[in-house]
């Protein structure tokens, strides 16, 4: 039997930061990457953070995935705070309510795109015959039916970033993380795969926060926040 959660509600609250901070210590010296950082993300939001290079924006989005865990401060998901879940806990929390895609694909090689798209499915456990209907739809959704059998390798990088967001979006989740979701594509791909990321804000009550250096990808967002020393403010 799988779990099921209700779907979000546009103007929701999915996702909420207060004083959130991390500090690394590195040998006599405590760096901290995230300062006393505040956040809502509303149900259907899209939201863009931007920043230079080391500025934290992964460290971020990190927190914000439960993929790490803050030096202060806390998070919560859909009301549910991250830090009173264990990790096995945190694990079934994130297979039911956060889809990450990244700037490199992180698809397994030895599977298809149908099968890498199912797998949230399967770790969640349902029978890979139902994951994989489930995932021939998504694929569908994100003009990838026709390649569905093609491994990574056979694919374009735009096609297995579509791949990505198929397995990103699989299990309805309610907050999606992108870390440069185009950093690696050309314009003509990248433009495409903004084109589908539009479509799918129409379609989905989900919130997404992007942290790219794309100024186009910032721009078809919601809101544009900037992170410098540590701190999130509007991006002007």
């Amino acid at each position: 039997m799988t779990e099921e959660h209700a779907s979000p509600k546009a103007g929701q609250v999915l996702l909420e930061c207060q004083g959130l901070t991390r500090t690394y210590h590195e040998g006599p010296q405590d760096v901290t990457v995230l300062e006393n950082l505040d956040l809502e993300v509303c149900a259907g939001e899209r939201v863009a953070v931007v920043g230079s290079s080391g500025s934290g924006k992964t460290t971020l989005l990190n927190l914000l995935g439960g993929l790490d865990r803050p030096s202060a401060g806390s998070v919560k998901v859909a009301g549910q705070s991250l830090a009173v879940l264990g990790e096995s806990q945190l694990g079934r929390f994130r297979n039911r309510h956060i889809g990450f895609v990244y700037q490199f694909h992180h698809l397994l090689a030895e599977l298809t795109a149908l099968e890498n798209a199912a797998l949230p499915l399967i770790v969640r456990g349902q029978s890979r015959k139902q994951a994989c209907q489930r995932a021939a739809q998504i694929l569908e959704h994100v003009g990838m039916a026709k390649r569905s059998d093609h491994k990574p390798g056979e694919l374009s990088g735009g096609e297995r970033q579509r791949v990505a967001i198929a397995r990103a979006l699989i299990t309805d989740p309610s907050l999606v993380l992108m870390d440069e979701p185009t950093g690696n594509l050309d314009k003509t791909t990248a433009a495409s795969i903004l084109a589908m990321m539009d479509e799918l804000a129409k379609t989905t009550a989900c919130a997404f926060v992007v942290v790219t250096h794309d100024t186009d990808l910032a721009a078809h967002q919601d809101r544009v926040m900037k992170l410098d020393d540590g701190r999130l403010t509007v991006d002007s």
